[in-house]
């Protein structure tokens, strides 16, 4: 053998080794559930200024629908919740860069899941009409003759325009702030907003005692992670249905989002 195939053989070999590291760092990077385990601390992302699913309280922790499902996960696989604040445009590549291990309050769509994979759904959210105890309102119909309130230009507002028949009479706001103002103080009957911002006005309104009517559209919120994560996916569905059947996050919904949870509402 001469000295270049040898050179050749120990290159090939070194590739060889190379290429096997390789394989084996993705395979122990793809169990996230080890990785987690031996760290002792689950990092989850979410978005700091989200109430009622996420926001700070009094002494600065974050407080919220969201944070009390975190804990419950990481509760159930016996580890420390650690919340990393994330945004809209960073949050995925905090997810695929393994800089987070799950991501909270993710709306579920194709070209979502062609990057994430999606965990059962966990939280409600809908865009629903919402009026006064006092003002009868069970349907689309009955919108008829009555004014709304709502955010122009958002999927409030093309929700109800799809839905509400031509008497109504449709108010356009430029922010929730306005549309909430219109609301509170009469200028208008109803206004139509995500569960959101609507849990928000139940909690604090108490004069007006106002409540949800019915809803123009649900698409529930789904933790995501990263794909391939068989195990850690499991685990996430299975404390999800622990919540779900001990009544916890019926008591979290009722506590962050002033309603009972509507299991309904948890179904894309």
């Amino acid at each position: 053998m001469t000295f270049k195939t040898t050179l050749k053989s120990s290159f090939a070999a070194l590739l060889l080794v190379g290429a096997t590291i390789a394989m084996s760092a993705t395979a122990a990077r793809a169990d996230a559930i080890d990785d987690i385990t031996k760290a002792g601390v689950i990092n989850v992302g979410v978005f700091a200024d989200f109430p009622p699913f996420s926001s700070a309280s009094a002494d600065m922790t974050l407080k919220g629908y969201d944070i009390d499902v975190a804990q419950a996960l990481a509760d159930a696989l016996k580890v420390k919740l650690k919340t990393v604040s994330v945004t809209g445009q960073n949050r995925i590549p905090y997810l695929t860069e393994h800089r987070v291990d799950l991501l909270m309050s993710v709306g579920y769509s194709k070209e979502r899941e062609q990057v994430l994979d999606f965990a059962a759904p966990y939280a409600p959210y809908y865009i629903a009409v919402i009026g006064p105890k006092a003002l009868e309102i069970k349907n689309k119909d009955d919108l008829a003759g009555k004014s709304i309130a709502v955010n122009r230009g958002t999927l409030e507002d093309t929700s109800l325009t799809a839905a509400a028949p031509a008497s109504a009479d449709v108010k356009r706001f430029d922010n929730y702030n306005a549309v909430i103002q219109a609301f509170i103080s009469g200028q208008t009957q109803l206004m139509v907003v995500g569960n959101d911002v609507g849990a928000q006005v139940l909690a604090r309104q108490e004069a007006l005692a106002p409540e949800q009517k019915f809803q123009l559209l649900t698409s529930p919120s789904h933790i995501a992670l990263n794909k391939k994560e068989d195990r850690l996916k499991q685990a996430v569905n299975d404390a999800v249905a622990k919540m779900l059947a001990d009544g916890s996050l019926n008591k979290s919904s009722e506590a962050w989002l002033k309603t009972p949870l509507n299991p309904a509402n948890l179904k894309d």
